[in-house]
């Protein structure tokens, strides 16, 4: 038999990539097939995803497979979270794709809880509030664009609608439904009384499914497009989900951070927690592969970092970034979950003002900006960690640390600084190869998560950091 191989398409908000592995002496093999950009761009005043253009690069992806002699057995699309396409009765797409950054949610939270308390909402559904929740860019949609709603006949997340544009099959993977904050965590599916409390059709709503799950075949024109058919399979199709299956832990309960774009901080749990306390302190209680939450915070995460590489030095390295950071002293700290640096006009100048607002040192350099950029992020971990702690009743000696952030030694160095904890580097590619291992997993390479995460361990560098 010829080696077997799986393809990872893996979108970020700000690039994606196809991932090749398969197996080689009891070793995950992972290699880069294709690599392409991925911005917001404006249309009619909004930020919108240019969808068109993201399924060209997944197909023109799958065509390097084929050129390359590595036909993939199956494969699985993972992207970010909460958006989503609608789609009419002949299946065509309505409207744009609004991309969570845009303006248009703000103030949606008061009108959403004039349906159903805050409080409600966090009972029912278990998911941090963040103002692009999809259930508040329903309620702009509602309010700005109602004739959009009323035509729809689908509603997708975005890696269930590249699905669909592939296989012909509507199927909702149940990791990213979660985000939208309409899915009840007891029941693992649609919260009926709260869409019809919102005013949104139920019948838009597609079977959720678990990640495993197996798709479809290629339609075949996608198959003479591609040269190929193979099978696809549904990975955790929320990035992050499919990062925490890669955190290589042999322990169930362990404290990690999904590091990238965003910092996702938590740890997994076999029931969610919908309690008052974890309310007040912001956790969400996302879907994660076979039925576990992850009980985590978002934070800002190294979205700040490249909107100031974008601004004042798109020619350096993150790692050049970072070698300047750590020769600075400045010791300013900005609250990195602040609603300002979600999409401020110019990121340099809202750290600035932050740091000028609080009585702090104003950085003035991309070093210094940075330096207290990386020094806000440790000291967040710090707290966040705390806060589990507190809610979970347990301690934890260590953090995993996985995703591109896992790079970024200066912030490891920091982290651990800040937490008091080792730090457990890698792997950098834990979204591709999370994805990679629930195909894998559904293949009968592995017998089940824990063997997958030993494995992981076992192929890949690991780094310790400690305080």
């Amino acid at each position: 038999m010829g080696t077997k191989y799986y393809l990872a398409v893996d979108i970020g908000a700000s690039s994606g990539r196809h991932m090749l592995a398969h197996l080689e002496d009891g070793k995950i093999v992972l290699e880069e097939i294709y690599r392409f950009s991925n911005e917001m761009v404006m249309r009619k005043g909004y930020k919108v995803w240019n969808l068109r253009r993201l399924f060209h690069e997944i197909l023109t992806g799958m065509k390097k497979c084929a050129e390359s002699g590595k036909i993939p057995y199956s494969m699985g699309i993972d992207t970010w979270a909460v958006d989503y396409v609608l789609l009419d009765a002949d299946d065509r797409k309505i409207g744009e794709t609004v991309a969570y950054r845009d303006k248009r949610t703000y103030g949606m939270d008061e009108e959403v809880y004039k349906l159903v308390t805050e409080e409600q909402l966090y009972t029912r559904t278990g998911i941090q509030k963040q103002i692009f929740n999809t259930i508040y860019q329903l309620m702009a949609l509602k309010r700005m664009e109602p004739a959009h709603l009323e035509r729809a006949e689908s509603f997708l997340m975005i890696p269930d609608y590249f699905n669909f544009l592939l296989t012909g099959q509507k199927v909702q993977e149940y990791t990213n439904a979660t985000t939208t904050q309409l899915v009840n965590p007891k029941t693992r599916d649609w919260d009926d009384e709260l869409i019809e409390k919102l005013g949104i059709k139920r019948s838009i709503f597609k079977e959720i499914k678990m990640a495993g799950y197996e798709v479809g075949d290629l339609e075949q024109e996608i198959q003479k497009v591609v040269g190929f058919n193979c099978k696809v399979v549904l990975p955790p199709t929320h990035d992050t989900a499919s990062a925490v299956v890669a955190v290589p832990v042999q322990e169930d309960e362990t404290l990690y951070i999904s590091s990238g774009t965003w910092s996702l901080m938590g740890t997994e749990q076999l029931q969610a927690n919908c309690s008052r306390e974890s309310m007040v302190h912001n956790f969400t209680n996302e879907g994660g592969y076979s039925y576990r939450y992850r009980f985590l915070k978002n934070i800002m995460g190294l979205w700040m970092i490249q909107s100031v590489r974008k601004e004042l030095a798109p020619d350096m390295s993150f790692s050049e970034i970072c070698t300047l950071a750590e020769k600075e002293e400045i010791i300013s700290l900005v609250d990195v979950n602040d609603e300002r640096f979600l999409t401020p006009d110019s990121m340099v100048e809202e750290v600035r003002t932050a740091c000028w607002e609080t009585m702090q040192q104003v950085p003035k350099t991309i070093g210094e900006i940075a330096t207290v950029i990386y020094n806000s992020l440790a000291n967040c971990y710090a707290e966040v960690a705390g806060e589990i702690e507190a809610i979970t009743g347990r301690t934890y000696a260590g953090i995993h640390i996985v995703g591109g952030g896992a790079n970024a030694e200066f912030l490891n160095r920091l982290t651990a600084k800040y937490t008091k904890k080792k730090i457990y580097a890698g792997p950098t590619e834990a979204t591709a190869l999370g994805n990679i291992s629930v195909q894998m997993i559904a293949a009968g390479e592995f017998a089940d998560l824990k063997e997958t995460r030993k494995c992981i361990f076992d192929s890949f560098e690991i780094k310790l950091y400690e305080a």
